[in-house]
């Protein structure tokens, strides 16, 4: 399967379209959850996007950086029919260049449970030594 990986914006119809096809779809909390994708969409410092020969949107990666010491992943998806084919690891390792590069750059993330092993797959692991401040009204709900 070919693909290209570009630094790209998305609108926010794109990806919403774009996580009805993937897992994602339900890591969002309901509130104000048109407003935030906007933001994501418009703001994230790190946004990739994976598009097939045709143009088709199958990967999109978005990041936050400081582009000196580290890169928090905030999204990672593949269309579902991509799955297994090496494109999320194709994403994370241009996400990381992008940010600065292995030798620069540590990188974080906070998974869902079902992701863990595709994240250790790639050599990531867990770990205990962050801090998190969360205040945050969160209704679970799938993008549909």
């Amino acid at each position: 399967m070919e693909y290209s990986i570009q630094e790209e914006r998305l609108t926010p119809e794109e990806y919403v379209n774009f996580l009805k096809q993937t897992d994602l779809g339900s890591q969002y909390p309901k509130e104000r959850f048109e407003k935030r994708i906007q933001t994501l969409t418009a703001k994230a410092p790190v946004s990739l996007a994976a598009r097939d020969r045709a143009g088709r949107l199958v990967g999109v990666c978005f990041g936050i950086t400081d582009f000196a010491y580290w890169l928090f992943l905030t999204d990672l998806g593949v269309v579902r029919d991509w799955t297994g084919q090496g494109l999320g690891g194709a994403l994370v390792k241009k996400a990381l260049e992008t940010a600065g590069g292995e030798e620069n750059i540590i990188m974080y993330t906070c998974p869902n449970e079902n992701a863990i092993p595709f994240y250790e797959k790639i050599g990531m692991r867990k770990t205990e030594d962050i801090m998190v401040y969360n205040h945050v009204e969160w209704t679970d709900f799938t993008v549909l």
